[in-house]
Order: C-alpha cells, then sequence, then structure tokens
C-alpha cells in the first residue's frame, strides 16, 4: 500500500514541497497568533457583528488556502505538471495580494470596534499584531520568490524526464497542453470561488433570505460542476462541454454582478467589512473564468483529432500510471517517434 503513494524523489521537488510547507506553517502560526490577540482583546458578552468577524474570516481562508496549495503541491509534484506548478506561483501571489489587503482592513475593523465598545479598555491589540500584519505580506513575497526560482528548475526537469518518453508531433503536444492549462484552471477556479463564497456569507449582512440560500447551493454546485467540466474534456462530450460553458458564462456574470453591487450606494453599506478582499477574490476569479472559457472552446475544438487515446494513460520512469483526474502526462503510444527532442 505505502508503495503506491508517490513520494518527491529529486532535489528540487523536496525543495518545492518543503518551501510551500515551511510558508504555510510560519503564515498560519502568524495568523493564529493574530486571531488569538484580536479575541482576546473583545468583550465576551458583546454580540457578533461583521466587523468582528473580520479577523476569523481572514485566519479561515488562510487556513483553507495554504492546506489547499499544500493538496495541489503534492499533486503537482506526483503528475511532473509544469503548467500546474508554474499556477501555484500565481496562486502564491494571489494570496499575497490578499494578505496585503488584510492590514488596512484589520485596522479599520479594530478602529471601528474600539469606538464602539466591543475592545476591552487598555488593551493594546493593534500594537500586538501590527508587526505581524507587516510581516505575513514580506514572507509570503519571499516564499513566492523562492518557489518561482525552484519552479523554474522543476520546469527543466520535468521536462526531460517526461518529454523524453513522448513521440507526438507538435500538433499533438499543443492540444495537449491546452488540456493541462484548462484542468490546472479547473483546480484554482475552486479555491477563489469558494474563497469569495465564505467571505460572503459570513460577514456580508442586509442579505434577502433568497440570494444567502441561493449562495449556499451554489457552492455544491459549483463543485459538480467544476468536476464535471474535466469528465466532459476527459471523455469528448461536446454536449456536455456547451452546457459546461454555458453554465462558466452564467458564473461569470454572477460575478461581475456581484462586484459592481458592492460599489452600488445603495448596497455598499453591507460589504465594507471586507469589501476590498471581496473585490480582489471576485476580480481573479472573473479573470480565471474568462481564461477557462477560453480553454473549454479550444479543448472541445481540439476533440476528436487524437488526444483522446493520450490522456488515459501515461509512462514515466518506466512505471505505467493511470490518470486519477486528468492531468497526467500521457505515453504518446501511438504516435510516430521523432528523432529530435521538443519542447513547447
Amino acid at each position: 500500500m505505502a508503495s503506491n503513494i508517490s513520494r518527491p524523489n529529486t532535489s528540487w521537488t523536496w525543495a518545492f514541497l518543503i518551501a510551500a510547507l515551511l510558508q504555510a506553517v510560519i503564515v498560519l502560526a502568524s495568523e493564529s497568533y493574530i486571531f488569538a490577540k484580536f479575541q482576546g482583546s473583545l468583550y465576551a458578552h458583546k454580540p457578533a457583528t461583521p466587523l468582528s468577524k473580520t479577523i476569523p474570516v481572514y485566519l479561515t481562508l488562510f487556513i483553507f488556502g495554504f492546506l489547499y496549495q499544500l493538496v495541489l503541491v503534492y499533486d503537482s509534484l506526483r503528475l511532473k505538471n509544469t503548467i500546474q506548478v508554474l499556477g501555484l506561483c500565481c496562486y502564491n501571489c494571489g494570496m499575497l495580494i490578499y494578505a496585503s489587503i488584510e492590514y488596512d482592513q484589520v485596522n479599520k475593523a479594530i478602529m471601528k470596534l474600539e469606538k464602539d465598545g466591543f475592545v476591552k479598555p487598555n488593551t493594546r491589540v493593534w500594537t500586538d499584531i501590527q508587526p505581524f500584519l507587516v510581516a505575513g505580506p514580506c514572507i509570503i513575497a519571499l516564499f513566492t520568490v523562492a518557489l518561482s526560482v525552484i519552479a523554474w528548475k522543476l520546469y527543466d526537469e520535468f521536462a526531460w524526464t517526461i518529454y523524453k518518453h513522448i513521440s507526438a508531433d507538435l500538433r499533438m503536444k499543443r492540444r495537449y497542453l491546452t488540456f493541462q492549462i484548462y484542468i490546472a484552471l479547473l483546480k484554482f477556479d475552486f479555491f477563489f470561488f469558494l474563497g469569495f463564497t465564505v467571505q460572503f456569507l459570513v460577514v456580508v449582512t442586509g442579505l434577502a433570505g433568497a440570494e444567502f440560500g441561493l449562495t449556499i447551493a451554489a457552492i455544491p454546485v459549483t463543485v459538480l460542476i467544476l468536476f464535471m467540466a474535466a469528465f466532459w474534456t476527459r471523455r469528448e462530450n461536446k454536449f456536455g462541454m456547451v452546457v459546461t460553458i454555458f453554465l462558466f458564462f452564467c458564473g461569470l456574470a454572477y460575478f461581475i454582478f456581484k462586484l459592481a453591487r458592492m460599489y452600488q450606494r445603495s448596497h455598499e453599506d453591507n460589504y465594507k467589512p471586507v469589501r476590498k478582499s471581496l473585490t480582489s477574490f471576485a476580480a481573479i476569479t472573473i479573470v480565471l473564468i474568462i481564461l477557462t472559457i477560453i480553454n473549454a472552446c479550444v479543448c472541445t475544438a481540439n476533440f476528436g483529432m487524437g488526444l483522446k487515446p493520450h490522456i488515459m494513460k501515461r509512462r514515466v520512469n518506466n512505471d505505467v500510471e493511470k490518470t486519477d483526474n486528468m492531468t497526467e502526462l500521457p505515453d504518446m503510444k501511438h504516435g510516430p517517434v521523432s528523432s529530435r527532442m521538443t519542447i513547447d
């Protein structure tokens, strides 16, 4: 059983995994300290308000964000997926933006809570947590640079490890590259959609009952859509892909609507506690959905061109592995053997 568990087997794969793990431990320890200090400064008998939920929501998203990143890191190294490795560096940039916004949002929340009498007198909560709020983005920025350098080394390493087993023409490689980018985008779509929804449900007030219910229902529906989007692509089902692309457009319209609604005068007060972070998540999600739609259309156009047999199995280091979800690079058994190595 243990022999089936994939582990990093080179110095650079270990470096990438350890760097991601170390970053998660440091940032989550810092966020936990901020959370403990903040909660300890509040009166226990006071009712929870959107402002008092700000820091717990940040902590929750950081925990989920970095744990999810570790899962993707392991997935990328196991599959030797260069696209996903590079995507994780961009993911880290998204977390850097989120950590940078946290400083201003938390400062405003504490100032307002002190004014409203929610904070115990003679506490130095802002003085205590300010250095950690400054350090957070600096730490993530440092690890982003480190991960990017290691990712560049892994690009060369994975290219040699995998591409030496491929005997496909350039067009087939490009089709597979599009497929690989599409699957990686689906994985990142999941986090940013969920991050937006969690903040929206926990902090935002003044929602109509129907809107609140629909937002909750959207979570499992979105997970199902993302799963089926990968399933239909692997099966080259055009009808399923048409439905999926239509749903992506619906999701795009939803996030554009929410982004505009946040800045309407009649609704902006409901969003103020987390408006900056919601804006960043919405903007990133909109960009990701647009890229996902483009890649979904290109993948659909590639149906029937010989890619399907090649995405079901792969061979790396003479070990045949079945794909679990879609991202392995295949053993191109049916293509002509090339005398030259070309890396797209």
